[in-house]
């Protein structure tokens, strides 16, 4: 296990699933979203929170809930290291809609009072500039504690390994391209991307 834990603390779309590969590159055992259909998860959240991460299994963590847990992470497991990915407001509110549209879970309702991003985008826009702006706040004089990654802007491995002290691997940075792996599936050629994905993991 590698030490300090690592927690992704950008809201889902940002770049999560690029943050996770990239963790597992470098060694982490990554867990990412949990529990997301639980109808019990905002009651549950910080049960489930602390059994997954004390178990030992994993020592990073992105996608949700963990980045609405920031502050209590924080001050339950110090010296951890946390990664703040994030995009453009009007490109991320056109992914949310684009990829859950209107299909509702208990997590996505319990972050945003609401299941679903499209007719309450401008809902979803606010908690999520809310939450970068509470992050920002709370580590503003911590900077050997966080990172703010953008991967629209070339952000990449030097930022990562940076904060967590390790070499930078010679190989790229990955990029996750979920919406290309849905358009090929939907047009039922799986496939076809799977070649896809192995030529360029060469």
């Amino acid at each position: 296990m590698k030490s300090p834990k690592v927690f992704g603390i950008g809201f889902h779309k940002t770049g999560t699933s690029s943050l996770g590969k990239a963790l597992a590159i470098l060694g982490y055992q990554v867990r990412g979203v949990t529990r997301q259909k639980d109808p019990d998860i905002a009651d549950k959240v910080f049960e489930v929170a602390w059994d997954t991460i004390d178990s030992r299994r994993y020592d990073a963590f992105q996608d949700n809930p963990w980045p609405i847990l920031f502050k209590e992470i924080d001050a339950r497991y110090p010296g951890s290291k946390f990664v703040l990915t994030v995009r453009p407001t009007d490109k991320w509110i056109a992914s949310q809609v684009r990829h859950f549209g209107t299909r509702t879970t208990p997590m996505r309702e319990w972050i945003y009072g609401v299941g679903c991003p499209h007719g309450n985008e401008d809902v979803y826009i606010a908690r999520y500039e809310r939450h970068n702006a509470e992050v920002r706040e709370h580590f503003k004089d911590r900077s050997q504690d966080i990172i703010e990654m953008q991967f629209e802007h070339g952000d990449g491995w030097e930022k990562l390994c940076s904060l967590l002290d390790v070499p930078v691997p010679d190989r790229p940075w990955p990029h996750a391209n979920a919406a290309t792996a849905r358009e090929f599936r939907n047009k039922g050629l799986s496939g076809l991307w799977k070649r896809v994905r192995e030529r360029l993991r060469r």
